[in-house]
Protein backbone atom coordinates (compact mmCIF):
# COMPACT_ATOMS: atom_id res chain seq x y z
CA UNK A 1 0.00 0.00 0.00
CA UNK A 2 1.09 3.56 -0.75
CA UNK A 3 2.40 5.25 2.38
CA UNK A 4 2.95 8.93 3.28
CA UNK A 5 5.01 10.13 6.23
CA UNK A 6 4.05 13.44 7.84
CA UNK A 7 7.00 14.44 10.02
CA UNK A 8 5.94 17.96 11.09
CA UNK A 9 2.64 19.28 12.48
CA UNK A 10 0.22 19.72 9.54
CA UNK A 11 -3.34 21.03 9.47
CA UNK A 12 -5.87 18.20 9.58
CA UNK A 13 -7.30 19.26 6.22
CA UNK A 14 -4.04 18.18 4.58
CA UNK A 15 -4.07 14.85 6.41
CA UNK A 16 -7.63 14.18 5.22
CA UNK A 17 -6.64 14.73 1.57
CA UNK A 18 -3.64 12.41 1.82
CA UNK A 19 -5.77 9.76 3.47
CA UNK A 20 -7.83 9.51 0.28
CA UNK A 21 -4.98 7.80 -1.57
CA UNK A 22 -2.53 6.48 0.99
CA UNK A 23 -1.83 5.30 4.49
CA UNK A 24 -0.75 8.37 6.42
CA UNK A 25 1.66 8.05 9.34
CA UNK A 26 2.10 11.15 11.51
CA UNK A 27 5.43 10.92 13.34
CA UNK A 28 6.68 14.32 14.45
CA UNK A 29 9.85 15.14 16.34
CA UNK A 30 11.95 12.47 14.63
CA UNK A 31 15.71 12.70 14.99
CA UNK A 32 17.76 12.66 11.74
CA UNK A 33 18.77 9.06 12.40
CA UNK A 34 15.19 7.99 13.13
CA UNK A 35 13.97 9.62 9.92
CA UNK A 36 16.75 7.97 7.93
CA UNK A 37 15.93 4.57 9.38
CA UNK A 38 12.24 4.61 8.38
CA UNK A 39 12.07 6.78 5.24
CA UNK A 40 12.67 3.76 3.00
CA UNK A 41 9.12 2.58 3.75
CA UNK A 42 7.43 5.66 2.31
CA UNK A 43 6.36 6.88 -1.12
CA UNK A 44 5.89 10.51 -0.03
CA UNK A 45 7.08 12.83 2.74
CA UNK A 46 5.22 15.92 3.92
CA UNK A 47 7.08 18.44 6.06
CA UNK A 48 7.19 22.02 7.27
CA UNK A 49 10.34 23.77 8.42
CA UNK A 50 11.30 21.39 11.23
CA UNK A 51 12.38 18.31 9.28
CA UNK A 52 15.78 18.34 7.58
CA UNK A 53 15.64 16.33 4.36
CA UNK A 54 19.34 15.81 3.76
CA UNK A 55 21.15 13.96 1.00
CA UNK A 56 21.61 11.05 3.42
CA UNK A 57 17.85 10.89 4.05
CA UNK A 58 17.14 10.98 0.31
CA UNK A 59 19.74 8.27 -0.33
CA UNK A 60 17.94 6.04 2.16
CA UNK A 61 14.53 6.72 0.60
CA UNK A 62 14.32 3.84 -1.88
CA UNK A 63 10.61 4.30 -2.60
CA UNK A 64 10.31 8.08 -2.19
CA UNK A 65 8.62 9.87 -5.10
CA UNK A 66 7.84 13.28 -3.69
CA UNK A 67 8.69 15.63 -0.80
CA UNK A 68 6.03 18.25 -0.03
CA UNK A 69 6.93 21.38 1.97
CA UNK A 70 3.86 23.04 3.47
CA UNK A 71 5.16 26.59 3.00
CA UNK A 72 7.43 28.56 0.68
CA UNK A 73 11.03 27.98 1.67
CA UNK A 74 12.77 24.68 0.88
CA UNK A 75 16.05 25.46 2.60
CA UNK A 76 15.59 22.33 4.71
CA UNK A 77 15.48 20.08 1.62
CA UNK A 78 18.54 19.06 -0.40
CA UNK A 79 16.85 19.79 -3.72
CA UNK A 80 19.83 18.81 -5.95
CA UNK A 81 20.07 15.44 -4.21
CA UNK A 82 16.33 14.91 -4.60
CA UNK A 83 16.47 15.87 -8.26
CA UNK A 84 19.34 13.49 -8.92
CA UNK A 85 17.31 10.66 -7.39
CA UNK A 86 14.23 11.62 -9.38
CA UNK A 87 12.35 12.77 -6.27
CA UNK A 88 9.96 15.64 -6.91
CA UNK A 89 10.04 18.52 -4.42
CA UNK A 90 6.96 20.74 -4.18
CA UNK A 91 6.02 23.72 -2.04
CA UNK A 92 3.17 26.18 -1.64
CA UNK A 93 4.41 29.54 -2.92
CA UNK A 94 1.02 31.23 -2.77
CA UNK A 95 -0.66 29.71 0.26
CA UNK A 96 0.31 32.53 2.60
CA UNK A 97 0.06 35.43 0.12
CA UNK A 98 -3.02 37.02 1.66
CA UNK A 99 -1.82 36.42 5.21
CA UNK A 100 1.51 38.15 4.61
CA UNK A 101 -0.09 41.05 2.73
CA UNK A 102 -2.69 41.61 5.44
CA UNK A 103 -0.05 41.56 8.16
CA UNK A 104 1.91 44.26 6.32
CA UNK A 105 -1.27 46.33 6.15
CA UNK A 106 -1.95 45.65 9.82
CA UNK A 107 1.48 47.01 10.72
CA UNK A 108 0.91 50.08 8.54
CA UNK A 109 -2.34 50.83 10.38
CA UNK A 110 -0.88 50.01 13.80
CA UNK A 111 2.00 52.40 13.19
CA UNK A 112 -0.27 55.18 11.98
CA UNK A 113 -2.67 54.96 14.91
CA UNK A 114 -0.26 53.85 17.68
CA UNK A 115 -2.48 50.84 18.39
CA UNK A 116 -0.02 48.72 20.45
CA UNK A 117 1.14 51.67 22.53
CA UNK A 118 -2.40 52.90 23.17
CA UNK A 119 -3.48 49.40 24.17
CA UNK A 120 -0.58 49.06 26.61
CA UNK A 121 -1.44 52.47 28.07
CA UNK A 122 -5.06 51.44 28.58
CA UNK A 123 -3.97 48.23 30.29
CA UNK A 124 -2.02 50.38 32.74
CA UNK A 125 -5.16 52.36 33.60
CA UNK A 126 -4.40 55.49 31.55
CA UNK A 127 -6.62 57.48 29.15
CA UNK A 128 -4.09 59.34 26.96
CA UNK A 129 -6.12 60.52 23.95
CA UNK A 130 -3.84 63.44 23.14
CA UNK A 131 -0.66 61.37 23.43
CA UNK A 132 -1.73 58.97 20.67
CA UNK A 133 -2.97 61.29 17.95
CA UNK A 134 -2.31 59.38 14.74
CA UNK A 135 -2.10 59.85 10.98
CA UNK A 136 -4.40 58.83 8.15
CA UNK A 137 -3.27 56.64 5.28
CA UNK A 138 -5.70 58.39 2.93
CA UNK A 139 -3.87 60.39 0.23
CA UNK A 140 -0.48 59.35 1.58
CA UNK A 141 2.22 57.90 -0.70
CA UNK A 142 2.96 54.20 -0.23
CA UNK A 143 6.22 52.87 -1.66
CA UNK A 144 6.09 49.14 -2.43
CA UNK A 145 9.47 47.47 -2.92
CA UNK A 146 8.72 44.30 -4.90
CA UNK A 147 5.51 43.84 -6.89
CA UNK A 148 5.15 40.09 -6.63
CA UNK A 149 1.91 38.51 -5.48
CA UNK A 150 2.17 39.85 -1.92
CA UNK A 151 3.37 43.32 -2.89
CA UNK A 152 0.71 43.55 -5.61
CA UNK A 153 -2.05 42.69 -3.12
CA UNK A 154 -0.78 45.31 -0.67
CA UNK A 155 -0.75 47.86 -3.50
CA UNK A 156 -4.30 46.91 -4.53
CA UNK A 157 -5.68 47.33 -1.01
CA UNK A 158 -3.73 50.55 -0.47
CA UNK A 159 -5.22 51.98 -3.66
CA UNK A 160 -8.70 51.08 -2.38
CA UNK A 161 -7.89 52.99 0.83
CA UNK A 162 -7.10 56.10 -1.17
CA UNK A 163 -3.31 55.92 -1.08
CA UNK A 164 -1.05 56.88 -3.95
CA UNK A 165 1.16 53.88 -4.72
CA UNK A 166 4.65 54.00 -6.18
CA UNK A 167 6.81 50.92 -6.60
CA UNK A 168 10.28 49.63 -7.34
CA UNK A 169 10.57 46.32 -9.16
CA UNK A 170 13.02 46.01 -12.07
CA UNK A 171 11.16 42.99 -13.37
CA UNK A 172 7.73 44.56 -13.71
CA UNK A 173 6.93 46.13 -17.07
CA UNK A 174 5.51 49.62 -17.46
CA UNK A 175 2.39 48.09 -18.99
CA UNK A 176 1.80 45.86 -15.96
CA UNK A 177 2.36 48.77 -13.58
CA UNK A 178 -0.11 50.91 -15.50
CA UNK A 179 -2.71 48.15 -15.26
CA UNK A 180 -2.23 48.19 -11.49
CA UNK A 181 -2.34 52.02 -11.41
CA UNK A 182 1.08 52.02 -9.83
CA UNK A 183 3.90 54.38 -10.80
CA UNK A 184 7.31 52.72 -11.14
CA UNK A 185 10.33 54.56 -9.83
CA UNK A 186 13.91 53.89 -8.77
CA UNK A 187 14.72 52.78 -5.24
CA UNK A 188 16.33 56.02 -4.00
CA UNK A 189 13.41 58.08 -5.30
CA UNK A 190 10.92 55.72 -3.68
CA UNK A 191 12.51 56.04 -0.26
CA UNK A 192 12.82 59.82 -0.45
CA UNK A 193 9.25 60.32 -1.71
CA UNK A 194 7.10 57.81 0.18
CA UNK A 195 5.27 58.44 3.43
CA UNK A 196 5.22 54.68 4.01
CA UNK A 197 7.53 52.00 2.60
CA UNK A 198 6.70 48.29 2.64
CA UNK A 199 9.23 45.62 1.64
CA UNK A 200 8.26 42.52 -0.35
CA UNK A 201 11.54 41.13 -1.69
CA UNK A 202 13.60 38.03 -0.91
CA UNK A 203 16.83 38.04 1.02
CA UNK A 204 19.65 37.63 -1.46
CA UNK A 205 23.27 38.83 -1.54
CA UNK A 206 22.00 41.91 -3.38
CA UNK A 207 19.25 42.72 -0.85
CA UNK A 208 21.07 41.91 2.41
CA UNK A 209 21.10 45.09 4.55
CA UNK A 210 19.62 46.91 1.55
CA UNK A 211 17.91 49.35 3.90
CA UNK A 212 20.97 50.80 5.61
CA UNK A 213 21.68 54.01 7.50
CA UNK A 214 22.21 55.97 4.29
CA UNK A 215 18.90 54.91 2.77
CA UNK A 216 17.06 55.57 6.04
CA UNK A 217 18.50 59.09 6.14
CA UNK A 218 17.00 59.74 2.70
CA UNK A 219 13.46 59.18 4.03
CA UNK A 220 11.12 61.85 5.30
CA UNK A 221 11.27 62.36 9.07
CA UNK A 222 7.53 61.55 9.09
CA UNK A 223 7.95 58.34 7.07
CA UNK A 224 7.39 54.82 8.35
CA UNK A 225 8.85 51.49 7.20
CA UNK A 226 7.33 47.99 7.25
CA UNK A 227 9.05 44.64 6.66
CA UNK A 228 7.02 41.44 6.49
CA UNK A 229 9.23 39.88 3.80
CA UNK A 230 12.53 38.45 4.99
CA UNK A 231 14.88 39.23 7.83
CA UNK A 232 18.27 40.67 6.98
CA UNK A 233 16.98 43.15 4.39
CA UNK A 234 17.14 45.94 6.98
CA UNK A 235 20.22 46.88 9.00
CA UNK A 236 18.52 46.48 12.39
CA UNK A 237 21.02 48.56 14.35
CA UNK A 238 20.70 51.39 11.84
CA UNK A 239 16.91 51.17 12.02
CA UNK A 240 16.85 51.36 15.82
CA UNK A 241 19.14 54.38 15.74
CA UNK A 242 17.10 56.08 13.02
CA UNK A 243 13.86 55.78 15.01
CA UNK A 244 15.39 56.87 18.30
CA UNK A 245 17.04 59.91 16.68
CA UNK A 246 13.91 60.96 14.77
CA UNK A 247 15.39 60.26 11.34
CA UNK A 248 12.13 58.42 10.54
CA UNK A 249 8.87 58.30 12.46
CA UNK A 250 8.70 54.56 12.99
CA UNK A 251 8.73 51.03 11.65
CA UNK A 252 6.83 47.76 11.84
CA UNK A 253 9.03 44.66 11.67
CA UNK A 254 7.89 41.04 11.54
CA UNK A 255 11.07 39.30 10.34
CA UNK A 256 14.63 39.52 11.58
CA UNK A 257 18.15 38.68 10.48
CA UNK A 258 18.39 36.08 13.24
CA UNK A 259 15.32 34.48 14.77
CA UNK A 260 14.20 34.40 17.51
CA UNK A 261 15.18 38.04 17.97
CA UNK A 262 18.00 38.24 20.51
CA UNK A 263 17.18 39.63 23.92
CA UNK A 264 19.90 42.25 23.52
CA UNK A 265 18.81 43.37 20.05
CA UNK A 266 18.85 47.17 19.76
CA UNK A 267 15.30 46.95 18.39
CA UNK A 268 14.00 45.73 21.77
CA UNK A 269 15.15 48.91 23.49
CA UNK A 270 13.32 51.34 21.16
CA UNK A 271 10.55 52.80 23.31
CA UNK A 272 8.30 54.45 20.74
CA UNK A 273 7.57 54.39 17.03
CA UNK A 274 8.32 50.70 16.64
CA UNK A 275 5.98 47.72 16.38
CA UNK A 276 7.56 44.26 16.54
CA UNK A 277 5.87 40.92 15.87
CA UNK A 278 7.45 37.44 16.06
CA UNK A 279 7.33 36.40 12.38
CA UNK A 280 3.54 36.24 12.18
CA UNK A 281 3.19 37.04 8.46
CA UNK A 282 2.00 33.54 7.53
CA UNK A 283 0.51 32.71 10.92
CA UNK A 284 -3.18 32.66 10.22
CA UNK A 285 -5.47 29.69 10.52
CA UNK A 286 -6.43 30.16 6.90
CA UNK A 287 -2.81 30.25 5.66
CA UNK A 288 -1.83 27.15 7.62
CA UNK A 289 -4.84 25.35 6.21
CA UNK A 290 -4.18 26.66 2.69
CA UNK A 291 -0.56 25.49 2.54
CA UNK A 292 -1.51 22.11 4.00
CA UNK A 293 -4.28 21.63 1.43
CA UNK A 294 -2.15 22.91 -1.44
CA UNK A 295 0.78 20.60 -0.77
CA UNK A 296 -1.39 17.62 0.19
CA UNK A 297 -3.26 17.93 -3.12
CA UNK A 298 0.02 17.99 -5.03
CA UNK A 299 1.28 14.90 -3.20
CA UNK A 300 -2.05 13.16 -3.90
CA UNK A 301 -1.88 14.06 -7.60
CA UNK A 302 1.69 12.83 -8.00
CA UNK A 303 0.86 9.55 -6.27
CA UNK A 304 -2.00 9.19 -8.76
CA UNK A 305 0.34 9.82 -11.69
CA UNK A 306 -0.68 13.44 -12.31
CA UNK A 307 1.67 16.46 -12.58
CA UNK A 308 2.40 18.79 -9.64
CA UNK A 309 1.71 22.51 -10.06
CA UNK A 310 4.43 23.95 -7.80
CA UNK A 311 7.47 21.79 -8.21
CA UNK A 312 10.74 23.28 -7.07
CA UNK A 313 12.75 20.97 -9.27
CA UNK A 314 11.92 20.02 -12.83
CA UNK A 315 8.46 18.51 -13.17
CA UNK A 316 7.24 16.14 -15.80
CA UNK A 317 10.61 14.87 -17.03
CA UNK A 318 11.99 11.40 -16.64
CA UNK A 319 15.26 10.92 -14.81
CA UNK A 320 16.92 9.90 -18.10
CA UNK A 321 15.80 13.04 -19.94
CA UNK A 322 16.66 15.24 -17.00
CA UNK A 323 20.15 13.77 -16.78
CA UNK A 324 20.67 14.35 -20.51
CA UNK A 325 19.43 17.96 -20.33
CA UNK A 326 21.10 18.81 -17.02
CA UNK A 327 24.00 20.88 -18.41
CA UNK A 328 21.72 22.60 -20.93
CA UNK A 329 19.24 23.54 -18.21
CA UNK A 330 22.10 24.78 -16.08
CA UNK A 331 23.31 26.92 -18.98
CA UNK A 332 19.83 28.38 -19.58
CA UNK A 333 19.39 29.28 -15.91
CA UNK A 334 22.93 30.72 -15.69
CA UNK A 335 22.42 32.88 -18.77
CA UNK A 336 19.06 34.06 -17.39
CA UNK A 337 20.67 35.06 -14.11
CA UNK A 338 23.52 36.75 -15.97
CA UNK A 339 21.35 38.79 -18.32
CA UNK A 340 19.03 39.89 -15.51
CA UNK A 341 21.99 41.59 -13.85
CA UNK A 342 23.23 43.06 -17.12
CA UNK A 343 19.77 44.43 -17.93
CA UNK A 344 19.38 45.99 -14.49
CA UNK A 345 16.09 47.70 -15.29
CA UNK A 346 12.73 46.70 -16.67
CA UNK A 347 12.56 43.61 -18.84
CA UNK A 348 9.55 43.68 -21.13
CA UNK A 349 10.57 40.88 -23.49
CA UNK A 350 12.82 37.84 -23.31
CA UNK A 351 13.80 36.11 -26.53
CA UNK A 352 15.10 32.56 -26.14
CA UNK A 353 16.90 31.44 -29.29
CA UNK A 354 17.86 27.77 -29.57
CA UNK A 355 20.58 27.43 -32.20
CA UNK A 356 21.99 24.38 -33.97
CA UNK A 357 21.66 21.17 -31.96
CA UNK A 358 19.99 23.10 -29.11
CA UNK A 359 16.93 23.35 -31.35
CA UNK A 360 16.61 19.55 -31.22
CA UNK A 361 16.18 19.52 -27.43
CA UNK A 362 12.76 19.90 -25.73
CA UNK A 363 12.39 23.67 -25.68
CA UNK A 364 9.95 24.24 -22.82
CA UNK A 365 12.32 23.19 -20.01
CA UNK A 366 15.05 25.42 -21.45
CA UNK A 367 12.72 28.42 -21.70
CA UNK A 368 11.49 27.85 -18.16
CA UNK A 369 15.04 27.49 -16.87
CA UNK A 370 15.98 30.79 -18.54
CA UNK A 371 12.98 32.50 -16.92
CA UNK A 372 13.86 31.02 -13.54
CA UNK A 373 17.34 32.49 -13.83
CA UNK A 374 15.99 35.83 -15.05
CA UNK A 375 13.69 36.18 -12.03
CA UNK A 376 15.87 34.59 -9.35
CA UNK A 377 17.27 37.85 -8.03
CA UNK A 378 13.79 39.33 -7.77
CA UNK A 379 11.95 36.38 -6.26
CA UNK A 380 14.59 34.24 -4.56
CA UNK A 381 13.26 30.93 -3.27
CA UNK A 382 9.74 31.69 -4.48
CA UNK A 383 10.69 31.09 -8.12
CA UNK A 384 10.80 27.56 -9.49
CA UNK A 385 10.48 25.67 -12.76
CA UNK A 386 6.72 25.48 -12.58
CA UNK A 387 5.81 29.04 -11.65
CA UNK A 388 8.53 30.82 -13.64
CA UNK A 389 6.34 31.29 -16.70
CA UNK A 390 3.40 32.45 -14.58
CA UNK A 391 5.57 34.90 -12.65
CA UNK A 392 6.97 36.28 -15.91
CA UNK A 393 3.45 36.72 -17.29
CA UNK A 394 2.32 38.44 -14.09
CA UNK A 395 5.15 40.95 -14.56
CA UNK A 396 4.23 41.65 -18.17
CA UNK A 397 7.31 39.91 -19.58
CA UNK A 398 6.64 38.65 -23.10
CA UNK A 399 8.53 35.46 -23.96
CA UNK A 400 9.57 34.77 -27.55
CA UNK A 401 10.94 31.34 -28.44
CA UNK A 402 12.97 30.94 -31.64
CA UNK A 403 14.48 27.74 -33.07
CA UNK A 404 17.32 28.13 -35.56
CA UNK A 405 18.59 24.70 -36.58
CA UNK A 406 20.76 26.21 -39.30
CA UNK A 407 23.08 27.96 -36.85
CA UNK A 408 26.32 26.01 -36.53
CA UNK A 409 28.48 28.31 -34.45
CA UNK A 410 29.31 25.45 -32.07
CA UNK A 411 29.25 21.70 -32.66
CA UNK A 412 26.70 21.17 -29.89
CA UNK A 413 24.69 24.27 -30.73
CA UNK A 414 24.18 27.31 -28.56
CA UNK A 415 21.56 29.20 -26.58
CA UNK A 416 21.04 32.95 -26.90
CA UNK A 417 18.97 35.13 -24.55
CA UNK A 418 17.98 38.66 -25.49
CA UNK A 419 16.17 41.13 -23.25
CA UNK A 420 14.33 44.24 -24.37
CA UNK A 421 12.85 46.97 -22.23
CA UNK A 422 12.47 50.66 -21.57
CA UNK A 423 16.18 51.00 -20.82
CA UNK A 424 17.34 49.18 -23.96
CA UNK A 425 18.38 45.59 -24.37
CA UNK A 426 21.14 43.06 -23.86
CA UNK A 427 22.01 39.67 -25.27
CA UNK A 428 24.14 36.77 -24.08
CA UNK A 429 24.99 33.50 -25.80
CA UNK A 430 26.31 30.33 -24.25
CA UNK A 431 27.24 26.80 -25.19
CA UNK A 432 27.89 23.44 -23.54
CA UNK A 433 31.29 22.04 -24.49
CA UNK A 434 32.01 18.36 -24.99
CA UNK A 435 33.18 17.84 -21.41
CA UNK A 436 29.97 19.42 -20.06
CA UNK A 437 31.66 22.74 -19.27
CA UNK A 438 29.50 25.83 -19.70
CA UNK A 439 30.82 28.80 -21.66
CA UNK A 440 29.53 32.31 -22.28
CA UNK A 441 30.37 32.90 -25.93
CA UNK A 442 28.97 36.37 -26.70
CA UNK A 443 27.89 39.41 -24.73
CA UNK A 444 25.90 42.00 -26.66
CA UNK A 445 27.23 40.38 -29.86
CA UNK A 446 30.86 40.79 -28.73
CA UNK A 447 32.71 37.45 -28.96
CA UNK A 448 34.10 36.01 -25.72
CA UNK A 449 34.84 32.54 -24.37
CA UNK A 450 34.31 32.59 -20.63
CA UNK A 451 33.36 29.84 -18.15
CA UNK A 452 30.83 31.29 -15.68
CA UNK A 453 32.16 31.83 -12.16
CA UNK A 454 30.61 32.88 -8.86
CA UNK A 455 31.71 36.53 -9.02
CA UNK A 456 32.27 38.36 -12.29
CA UNK A 457 32.66 41.88 -13.59
CA UNK A 458 31.48 42.90 -17.06
CA UNK A 459 32.48 46.20 -18.62
CA UNK A 460 31.79 47.88 -21.91
CA UNK A 461 34.48 50.34 -22.86
CA UNK A 462 36.25 52.11 -25.66
CA UNK A 463 39.03 49.99 -27.18
CA UNK A 464 41.93 52.25 -26.27
CA UNK A 465 45.31 51.78 -24.57
CA UNK A 466 45.49 51.94 -20.77
CA UNK A 467 41.94 51.04 -19.77
CA UNK A 468 42.65 47.40 -18.94
CA UNK A 469 45.72 48.32 -16.93
CA UNK A 470 43.90 51.12 -15.11
CA UNK A 471 41.05 48.81 -14.14
CA UNK A 472 43.47 46.13 -12.97
CA UNK A 473 45.27 48.67 -10.81
CA UNK A 474 42.03 49.89 -9.24
CA UNK A 475 40.96 46.35 -8.39
CA UNK A 476 44.42 45.60 -6.97
CA UNK A 477 44.32 48.70 -4.80
CA UNK A 478 41.03 47.45 -3.34
CA UNK A 479 42.40 43.92 -2.76
CA UNK A 480 40.14 42.36 -5.42
CA UNK A 481 41.90 39.38 -6.96
CA UNK A 482 41.39 38.67 -10.67
CA UNK A 483 41.13 34.97 -11.48
CA UNK A 484 40.83 35.43 -15.25
CA UNK A 485 40.19 38.15 -17.81
CA UNK A 486 39.05 38.25 -21.39
CA UNK A 487 38.36 41.07 -23.86
CA UNK A 488 36.08 40.85 -26.86
CA UNK A 489 35.81 43.35 -29.70
CA UNK A 490 34.37 43.56 -33.20
CA UNK A 491 36.54 46.31 -34.69
CA UNK A 492 39.87 47.85 -33.71
CA UNK A 493 39.57 51.03 -31.63
CA UNK A 494 35.80 50.68 -31.45
CA UNK A 495 33.82 49.42 -28.47
CA UNK A 496 34.82 46.32 -26.55
CA UNK A 497 33.66 44.21 -23.62
CA UNK A 498 35.81 42.90 -20.80
CA UNK A 499 34.91 39.96 -18.60
CA UNK A 500 36.74 39.39 -15.33
CA UNK A 501 36.31 36.45 -12.99
CA UNK A 502 37.08 37.69 -9.49
CA UNK A 503 37.34 36.09 -6.07
CA UNK A 504 35.06 38.49 -4.22
CA UNK A 505 32.00 40.62 -5.01
CA UNK A 506 32.43 44.26 -6.03
CA UNK A 507 31.24 46.65 -3.27
CA UNK A 508 29.08 49.61 -4.42
CA UNK A 509 31.76 52.17 -3.58
CA UNK A 510 34.29 50.38 -5.78
CA UNK A 511 31.78 50.06 -8.62
CA UNK A 512 31.39 53.84 -8.63
CA UNK A 513 35.17 54.19 -8.92
CA UNK A 514 35.28 51.70 -11.80
CA UNK A 515 32.45 53.44 -13.64
CA UNK A 516 34.34 56.74 -13.37
CA UNK A 517 37.40 55.40 -15.24
CA UNK A 518 37.81 57.32 -18.49
CA UNK A 519 36.59 55.19 -21.39
CA UNK A 520 34.39 52.77 -19.41
CA UNK A 521 30.79 53.15 -20.55
CA UNK A 522 29.12 50.44 -18.43
CA UNK A 523 30.19 48.26 -15.52
CA UNK A 524 28.08 45.39 -14.21
CA UNK A 525 29.06 43.21 -11.26
CA UNK A 526 27.45 39.78 -11.52
CA UNK A 527 26.93 37.07 -8.93
CA UNK A 528 26.02 33.60 -10.23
Amino acid sequence: MTKVLVSDPIDQAGIDILSQVAQVDQRTGLSPEELKSIIGEYDALMIRSGTQVTADVIAAADKLRIVGRAGVGVDNVDVPAATQRGVLVVNSPEGNTIAAAEHALALLLSLSRHVPQAHASMRQGAWDRKKYVGNELYKKVLGVVGLGKIGSHVAKVAKAMGMEVIAYDPFVSLERAQQMQVRLTQLPDLFSTADYVTLHIPRTPDTENLVNAELLRSMKPTARLVNCARGGIIDESALAEAIENGVIAGAGVDVFASEPLAADSPLRSVEKGLVLTPHLGASTEEAQENVAIDVAEQIRDVLLGLPARSAVNIPGLSAQIMERLKPHLQLAETLGLLISQLAGGQVEELEVRLQGEFSEHPSQPLVVAALKGLLSNALGERINYVNAALEAKARGIHVLEVKDDSSRDFAGGSLQLTTRGGQGGHSVTGAVFADGELRVTTIDEFPVNVPPSRHMLFTRHRDMPGIIGHLGSVLGEHNVNIASMQVGRRIVRGDAVMVLSIDDPIPPSLLATISAIDGIQEAHPVTL
